[in-house]
Parts: structure tokens; sequence; C-alpha cells
């Protein structure tokens, strides 16, 4: 069983149609493996902040989220080139 709340906008989710595209560059690229990982750190950390676990102001969530996106597109153009 999950003890963590479900965190939304994970990789596997946003992704969850190009799944076998997103384990290939994970295993593959190291490149995207960073930054997938990054994404997952900066999710994780909004979805505290979201939450209210993590006290942050205004400005540094939305420091987080336009990082987030950024990261996000990189990510989804990579799949797109990886689906060929």
């Amino acid at each position: 069983s999950q003890t963590m709340s479900h965190v939304p906008h994970e990789l596997s989710e946003v992704f969850a149609a190009d799944a076998d595209a997103l384990h290939a560059l994970k295993t593959g690229n190291a490149h995207f493996a960073a930054q997938a990982d990054r994404y997952h750190a900066l999710n994780r950390e909004v979805h505290r902040i979201d939450s209210g676990i993590e006290p942050a102001s205004d400005e540094r969530a939305e420091t987080l989220k336009r990082e987030r996106l950024v990261l996000l597109d990189e990510i989804s153009a990579m799949i797109a080139q990886q689906k060929g």
C-alpha cells in the first residue's frame, strides 16, 4: 500500500501513453535521466508547497513551476524524438 499521497504530474503519468519511450530514454540516455531526476525533484517540491507541507513564498513557488514547465518541454521534445 502507498503511504504517500498521490503526487500529480509525475512523468509516468504525464507520458503514460509513451511508457516505452520514457523507459528507453531513462535507461539509455544520461542527459534525459538527469533531466527526469531534476523534474522529479522539482515536481515533488511543488507538490509539497501546494499541499502546504513545505512553506514557500509565492515567488519561490512560481519560479519552481516555471522551471518544471521548461523541463517538461525538454523532456517532451526528447520523447517525441525517441518515438521518431
